[in-house]
C-alpha cells in the first residue's frame, strides 16, 4: 500500500509523507526530552548529589525518553 501511494505521489526512495500531526507530536516529544537533558545537566553542576537526587534525574530522563523511543509514524506505538 505505501509503495503504491509513493508511486502515485512520484516520491523517491528518500522521500516520505508524514502528517503534520505526527510530525508535531514527535517534535513535542523531542522538546520534552531536550528539557529533561538540560535540567539534568544543570542539576549535575551542583557539587554534591545524593542517591535520591541522582535517581530522580535518571527517572526524569527515562520518563522523557520512553515516548521518543516508542514513537512511530502511521502505526500505534510499541509498548514494552
Amino acid at each position: 500500500m505505501s509503495r503504491q501511494r509513493a508511486a502515485e505521489l512520484e516520491l523517491s526512495e528518500n522521500e516520505l509523507v508524514v502528517t503534520r500531526e505526527e510530525l508535531d507530536n514527535l517534535k513535542d516529544l523531542i522538546f520534552v526530552l531536550q528539557c529533561a537533558v538540560n535540567d539534568v545537566r544543570s542539576d549535575l553542576e551542583s557539587p554534591r548529589q545524593t542517591k535520591e537526587t541522582l535517581a530522580d534525574m535518571v527517572s526524569w530522563l527515562l520518563d522523557a525518553a520512553d515516548p521518543v523511543t516508542t514513537a512511530s509514524f502511521g502505526a500505534p506505538p510499541i509498548r514494552s
